[in-house]
């Protein structure tokens, strides 16, 4: 990496030149720039069976919805190896190829300002590299201020007119996502809101983070549903080595506060969700399937099931894992065109 001297000024004095940075030290080197905003949080999660990353971005303060609907247009577009995004709120969710050395974007102001350069797995680090002009430039560096962020290493330092260049250090983590369904009986309880609270409670776990959360619209016309017939999907990004025990402590959880004698759960560790398995959570939307076909269903995409105290939990559970990357299309009453 070619460093340069740095040219944002103190009061008196120009900085030193600038390799790496902590995370406490970029905040306190950018503290007297008032118009640096930083990001809020900035997860990663590999899937290295795939050769993919999901990048998971909560844009300046966890606020800024402007500057999350412009990233998420300009990364898109603009980063060779994003192959799939979408945006919650200011939160932005990218999908990337695993790349390392790749040759520094051709930016354009206005038509190509910005672009995430490349993302590796570097030993146990998680090396990010952004690119910007401008505003774009400054954005390198306001993730660098975010929680989850370990450092940051700077080639350019942006603002203006400037180019800015800058790479984010982050700890490895991966993805796991549990389905959850038939908790609750016919005058008490709620899966959507118990699920969400133990996910909570997991999250507060050193080195896990809560990312998604869906309600998943199964059949309506289910004879043996309890009310409004949906299942849950909550996603989590955690060291590889956290991801086992956390099975457990929701799976616990669950036993101890379901009000149902069916209930079940099904986990997914990784990014890439095979196709199939959508299709199985369409036909569940759709018309009545069999815990035979969910576990079928289940094996093939690679999800391990887990009964709790019955089986016919595993239908919904099973048909959760996908739509957890989709909760406004998850909702939707079967029948629906986009359904």
């Amino acid at each position: 990496m070619r460093l340069i001297a740095c040219d944002i000024k103190t009061e008196s004095e120009a900085l030193p030149m600038v390799e790496y940075y902590s995370r406490d030290a970029i905040a306190k080197l950018l503290s007297s720039k008032k118009w640096i905003s930083p990001h809020k949080k900035v997860v990663v999660a590999l899937d290295k069976k795939a050769g993919v990353a999901e990048l998971i971005e909560d844009h300046a303060r966890g606020t800024c919805l402007g500057g999350s609907a412009w990233s998420l247009y300009h990364y898109t577009e603009n980063s060779r190896s994003v192959f799939w995004s979408k945006r919650e709120g200011s939160r932005l969710f990218y999908k990337l190829k695993l790349s390392e050395g790749d040759a520094p974007s051709k930016l354009e102001a206005s038509y190509h300002p910005a672009s995430i350069e490349s993302i590796h797995l570097d030993g146990d680090k998680v090396r990010v590299t952004y690119s910007g002009l401008a505003g774009a430039g400054v954005a390198a560096l306001s993730r660098g201020l975010a929680e989850g962020v370990e450092g940051v290493e700077v080639e350019e330092w942006g603002g203006g007119k400037k180019l800015g260049r800058a790479t984010i250090i982050l700890p490895l983590k991966e993805k796991l996502i549990i389905g959850v369904d038939d908790t609750d009986k016919s005058d008490e309880g709620a899966t959507w809101s118990l699920v969400n609270e133990i996910a909570f409670e997991i999250s507060k776990l050193e080195g896990v983070d809560y990312l998604e959360h869906a309600i998943v619209q199964l059949y309506p016309q289910n004879p043996f549903k309890t009310q409004n017939c949906v299942s849950l999907a909550v996603s989590f990004a955690a060291h590889p080595s956290l991801k086992e025990g956390i099975v457990k402590r929701f799976r616990e959880a669950v036993g101890e506060r379901t009000l149902s004698q069916e209930t079940a759960m099904a986990c997914f560790n990784g990014v890439m969700i095979k196709e199939d398995l959508m299709g199985f959570s369409k036909r569940a939307k759709l018309g009545m399937v069999t815990v035979e076909e969910a576990e079928e269903a289940a094996r093939n995409a690679g999800v391990s099931t887990i009964k709790i105290t019955g089986s016919r939990g595993l239908i919904g559970a099973v048909a959760a894992i996908p739509y957890v990357e989709y909760p406004d299309e998850a909702v939707r009453i079967p029948g629906d065109a986009v359904a």
